[in-house]
């Protein structure tokens, strides 16, 4: 089993940065893809970001690309989602999820993710 604690979020004005960190507990971090997910009222959870458990392969939404990067640590079972140039449209939810080993990082389907943390609130005011 693996739980997950997103940390990090908060209110920052449009330009600006902030730094999600996603601890996980359980012996198997190291060998899971690991995403990170948003979501706003009244629209679907949508993947952000995702890293194989090597971190040889990364993925972005387009919507993020040359502003955020996704990074782990092994040692320390966390994942990281660095926000720059944060826009008000980035205001939400946001979801640290862990699928199995063989989940492609360029999955967009939430049932490929086993487990999820309770989420962090991303505020961008303009």
């Amino acid at each position: 089993q693996v739980q997950l604690v997103e940390s990090g979020g908060g209110l920052v004005q449009t330009g600006g940065s902030l730094r999600l960190s996603c601890a996980a507990s359980g012996r198997t971090f190291s060998s899971r893809t690991m995403g990170w997910f948003r979501q706003v009222p009244g629209k679907e959870r949508e993947v952000v970001a995702a890293i194989s458990w090597s971190s040889s392969r990364r993925y972005y939404a387009n919507s993020v690309k040359g502003r955020f990067t996704i990074s782990r640590d092994n040692a320390n079972n966390t994942v990281y989602l660095q926000m720059n140039s944060l826009k008000p449209e980035d205001s939400a939810v946001y979801y640290c999820a862990a699928g199995s080993n063989i989940v492609a990082v360029s999955s967009t389907r939430l049932s490929d993710y086993q487990h999820w943390g309770q989420g962090t609130q991303v505020t961008v005011s303009s």
